[in-house]
């Protein structure tokens, strides 16, 4: 069955278990991440209120945090949208996500035992058949689940938090070129991150992080309005 982007956003923040502004704040955060609000895409309050089906305060919080994230931008008249990048921002992306993203996995080469390697291999099993199936919300959710299992592995908060914010940045418009050119368009270079954390060599995981950010960016400049 594929993978849903709706499943992925509330399985995780049960009502119960988190207050209202939280559960909007993931939600939202999850379509934006996933590309379901797609770049240039204009968002009102009321369209969010009326959406979940919750009250303007929670919804209004949301916001606030998400254009604090950089994933949302205010447009005036309540109005805000999810970014849309030029190529400049592309390539700032690349800079920031090749030093935050390199330096956590050399930090996972060195901690990250057996079993949680396992645990990446076992997403990595799924990201293929993403791919093979043409699955677009699949191998976006594990493509996701692959690379924060990875950076959870470095124990580095702080650096962990820069780079969620950034796949805030690029999420929406990874979505638009998978859906230009389809999953094939993305080949999976995670193997060779696997390989190298469990040989525990940090400057071969960061070479391959690398290669996988570059591959990543360059097919997202390409698929840029012209």
């Amino acid at each position: 069955m594929k993978s849903t982007l709706s499943e992925l956003a509330t399985s995780s923040t049960a009502p119960e278990k988190h207050p209202a502004h939280e559960v909007v704040y993931q939600r939202v955060r999850a379509q934006i991440l996933f590309g379901e609000l797609a770049p240039g895409q204009a968002i009102t309050i009321q369209g969010l209120v009326e959406a979940l089906g919750v009250g303007m305060t929670p919804v209004r919080e949301a916001i606030r945090r998400l254009i604090s994230d950089g994933a949302l931008m205010f447009q005036g008249n309540r109005r805000v949208s999810v970014p849309l990048l030029s190529l400049s921002d592309v390539n700032e992306l690349i800079y920031a996500r090749k030093s935050i993203e390199c330096e956590l996995v050399r930090r996972a080469a060195l901690r990250m035992n057996s079993t949680q390697i396992d645990k990446l291999e076992e997403i990595d099993l799924a990201l293929d058949s993403a791919i093979r199936d043409g699955d677009i919300p699949g191998y976006l959710v594990h493509n996701h689940a692959f690379h924060t299992t990875l950076y959870t592995g470095a124990h580095a908060p702080v650096l962990i938090d820069l780079a969620e914010r950034l796949w805030l940045r690029f999420g929406p418009s990874l979505r638009v070129v998978c859906g230009r050119f389809g999953t094939q368009s993305f080949p999976d270079r995670h193997k060779d991150i696997i390989e190298a954390l469990r040989r525990q060599d940090p400057e071969m995981a960061a070479l391959a992080m690398e290669r996988d950010v570059m591959q990543g960016m360059e097919q997202i400049a390409q698929g840029l309005p012209a």
